[in-house]
């Protein structure tokens, strides 16, 4: 079971609370937890990544066991913390501004 937290507009969007748990078949790599979150909350489809690029959203960020890997390639796999649920997966909304 792969854990997974939204920042709070996604979590509205998707109308979940606290962390979203996952059952992922094969490799646990960026893609495969995105592919499931947007299969089971259809409504998410678009918000973390782009519908055509398929590349993740620039104000979103993908952290796992204190390290950004943001800029992993989608198919590398997650950390074994990560795979195996001892540890979330974070996708955060990055701020900016000035």
């Amino acid at each position: 079971m792969i854990r997974v937290v939204l920042p709070p507009h996604l979590r509205g969007l998707a109308h979940v609370s606290g962390e979203v748990k996952l059952d992922i078949q094969g490799a646990v790599t960026q893609r495969s937890v995105v592919d499931a979150l947007e299969e089971r909350y259809p409504m998410l489809r678009g918000a973390i990544r782009d519908h055509v690029t398929q590349k993740r959203r620039p104000f979103l960020r993908f952290f796992a066991c204190g390290e950004d890997l943001s800029h992993v390639q989608p198919d590398a796999p997650l950390p074994e913390a990560v795979a195996s649920g001892a540890e979330p997966l974070l996708i955060v909304g990055a701020i900016a501004g000035g």
